[in-house]
């Protein structure tokens, strides 16, 4: 490999190679730490109450839209802009932190009046003291758009397994001594900080005093992302926002567990793609044809996993969610159903924005994510009259046409034809289709059996295997090929091969 692995003219199988290690080791540091943290995770379940989750999640409707104003978009502009000079990041480091400090007052400043609008006197402190992480996202923006950029993949991974750890040890711990809702609050803060001061150890960045002049440019390409940043949460937080004020806090906690629950099979694996990927896709901005291969390959093999993982699991929800989580949380059973298609669906759009930031096209993913605000929050309010559920519909209703414009433009920008696109996700929806009907059938022919356990187990083999089969069936040769992918990854993360 070429001395500096981001050369214009590396060969692409190189550029194949380091992307496979990078999403390697990301994958690795994430489900290791996901495998302590979920297991910590059920326990704390039982130790608090759906009420504690609620409050907790409309601190985090807020607290998105205070840390993207204290980034900036520094960290994208960072790996970008790859030109930029060591006195220009310098420069954004301290204003990283100034920024980081003047969200932090600003959610001082909104604390009492977001307290007062909810009628939960209590929310202000916890709104205070969760948004502490801002100031430690200013101190180490910088640090981590080099980390990224310089393709330091396997920090990274260590970096966020590690704060995971600290964050699922603090938040049991305070669980079980009866803290509520600070646990979750605590434990997230704490691994806040362990991180920040790990980064700094790792990839520790000069400051300077900010001159406007010589940040124009990353400053303007930060104003677009941070926009649409701010956009994006909006409407991801605004079915949240509306379940807390229409249908109160309980409702809330349940609509907020379908949610995370529904998209967690999304994010384990849809993160690795879209933080590791931008650096790869901003190193290869001028090679169409490269990044036409990219967006297929990760297109269609994201698929295979996202599709049945999502929907399996809304599927197999009435049995999983009380066998699991207990008879309590039965409540989140009927918007997970739901929002397990928004899932799926989502998966394979998220890398839409990632391809024409890289391109230099943040202006218009700004733009349609605003459009987007105006008209999820409508179908939120609609829908929100038929409680939690009629606001999971929202998303499956309005959702996908908002993204045909991002499709488009994707397609325009790389030279792409829907056909060409479309091959790459047949065979997963084809599987996926099929498996649905399968579990549906066994559930029905298992109606009158009173051991939860047993169904669940019989629906998750039988869903499994009748994927499996539909894709060695009509696809072998993809099948085949995902299989080769799967043995080089874990060759490349040192985990046994499949």
């Amino acid at each position: 490999m070429t001395a500096n692995p981001m050369a214009p003219e590396m060969p692409t199988t190189k550029m194949d190679n380091s992307l496979i290690r990078s999403l390697a080791w990301s994958a690795t540091g994430d489900w290791v730490s996901q495998i302590f943290t979920w297991g910590a995770f059920l326990v704390i379940l039982r130790l608090l109450a759906p009420s504690d989750f609620g409050i907790v999640a409309l601190v985090a409707s807020f607290q998105p839209f205070l840390s993207y104003v204290s980034g900036f978009g520094i960290p994208r502009a960072v790996v970008t802009l790859r030109h930029l000079s060591d006195e220009q990041l310098a420069q954004l480091n301290t204003l990283g932190i100034l920024l980081g400090l003047a969200g932090f007052g600003l959610a001082v400043l909104a604390a009492e009046p977001v307290a007062l609008f909810f009628r939960m006197p209590h929310l202000a402190a916890v709104m205070v003291v969760s948004c502490l992480t801002l100031v430690t996202n200013g101190i180490q923006s910088v640090s981590n758009g080099l980390l990224a950029k310089n393709m330091r993949f396997r920090t990274l991974s260590l970096l966020n397994a590690t704060s995971a750890s600290i964050a699922a040890i603090v938040t049991l711990l305070l669980a079980w001594l009866h803290f509520g809702y600070w646990a979750l609050v605590l434990g997230n803060l704490s691994a806040a900080l362990v991180r920040t001061i790990l980064v700094i150890l790792s990839r520790g960045q000069t400051y300077a005093i900010p001159k406007l002049g010589m940040l124009q440019e990353p400053l303007k390409f930060g104003w677009h992302v941070l926009v649409s940043l701010i956009a994006l949460n909006s409407y991801q937080n605004l079915d949240n926002l509306t379940a807390g004020r229409m249908l109160g806090q309980t409702a809330l906690g349940f609509y907020g567990m379908a949610w995370s629950l529904a998209n967690v099979p999304l994010e384990k694996i849809t993160s690795l793609i879209t933080t590791v990927i931008p650096t790869y896709l901003a190193s290869l901005r001028n090679d169409l044809p490269a990044i036409r291969r990219y967006v297929r390959g990760i297109t269609g093999n994201l698929s295979l996993v996202t599709f049945p993982a999502c929907v399996g699991l809304g599927v197999v929800a009435p049995e999983f969610v009380p066998l699991v989580m207990g008879h309590k949380w039965i409540g989140a059973v009927p918007p997970l159903e739901i929002l397990a298609i928004y899932a799926a669906f989502r998966s394979i759009v998220a890398l839409l924005s990632k391809v024409l930031t890289a391109l230099g096209n943040p202006r218009f993913v700004m733009w349609n994510d605003l459009a987007s605000v105006v008209v999820l929050g409508t179908a939120f309010y609609i829908g929100s009259h038929w409680g939690v559920t009629g606001i999971a519909w929202a998303w499956v209703v309005a959702y996908p046409p908002l993204v045909i414009p991002m499709f488009r433009k994707t397609f325009l920008s790389i030279e792409m034809s829907v056909g060409e696109y479309f091959r790459c996700v047949v065979p997963a929806l084809q599987g996926t289709i099929f498996m649905t009907v399968v579990v549906e059938g066994v559930r029905y022919a298992l109606s009158r059996s009173e051991r939860t356990s047993l169904k669940l187990l019989i629906e998750v083999v039988a869903g499994a295997a009748s994927y499996i089969g539909i894709l060695l069936l009509f696809h072998r040769k993809r099948a085949v090929a995902f299989l080769q992918l799967a043995r080089t990854f874990g060759r490349q993360s040192g985990a046994p091969s499949v």
